[in-house]
């Protein structure tokens, strides 16, 4: 089964092309990164996943029900939610308001049950419930955005750039835990610069460029491709030292 199926998708914006029949697919236990250099479209095909562009050709579905441009109100209700590049949460608000603001699609008195499940995935929250969230260093900042989404029990979890400004291990953490999320039962789709941060924990990759797919492939391959190496891998090569080879 798929949580996410996304079919040769095209979208107009002001006269001019921008996705250029995209086709990219989640499996409903998979994590899939979508790699790029700034202005290619990935975040383009997120807001369009997600309702913010309504004017798309193509189809997207998730877990089989087709939610092609739909207002994003509809979307979250069928099962997508978005932790947005820059986090964007509410500062002058407590953590659990934040909170509670992700919940709004769902029943009332999933409410608490809700708030408990985001706090086991990230203590530190259940701690700093009563704090503003303007109060949280950047790491924690970024837990209460994903946490937000995670708020309306989607099936699909979207993350546009969750490495953006922290620290290395700060984001090892946060990798750590989309792991976690993954294992409780939420695919992933995950918009990353930090490539190897991202191939880390996929289970498939995308390339875009000018608004297409120009590579895809498991991580393995993608790392031993070169083109991939210099673009987005510091022109180091990830591939497996084969039996026999000299060391470096």
């Amino acid at each position: 089964m798929t949580a996410l199926e996304v079919r040769d998708l095209h979208l107009p914006i002001g006269g001019q092309e921008i996705l250029k029949g995209v086709n990219v697919t989640v499996a409903a236990d998979g994590i899939v990164c979508i790699l790029g250099s700034n202005g290619v479209g990935k975040t383009t095909l997120m807001r369009t996943i997600g309702g913010v562009y309504r004017n798309a050709q193509g189809s997207v579905r998730v877990a089989g029900v087709d939610i092609t441009n739909r207002p994003p109100h509809e979307i979250v209700r069928a099962g997508v939610s978005q932790a947005p590049e820059g986090r964007h949460i509410f500062g002058s608000m407590t953590v659990e308001e934040n909170l509670r603001i992700g919940a709004l699609s769902r029943p009332a008195g999933e409410l608490r049950q809700n708030v408990d499940r985001v706090c086991s995935l990230f203590p530190i929250l259940r701690e700093r419930l009563r704090q503003k969230g303007g109060s949280l260093s950047g790491g924690e900042q970024q837990m209460l955005c994903i946490g937000r989404a995670l708020m309306a029990g989607p099936k699909l979890l979207m993350l546009d750039e969750p490495s953006l400004g922290l620290a290395p291990m700060v984001v090892r953490t946060i990798f750590a835990l989309l792991e976690e999320i993954r294992r409780s039962g939420t695919a992933i789709l995950l918009v990353e610069q930090n490539a190897n941060a991202a191939l880390r924990i996929a289970d498939y990759a995308y390339v875009m460029e000018g608004g297409r797919i120009q590579l895809e492939g498991a991580p393995a391959d993608l790392k031993a491709d070169e083109r991939i190496v210099a673009a987005y891998l510091g022109g180091q090569s990830q591939r497996t030292p084969a039996p026999g080879d000299a060391p470096a």
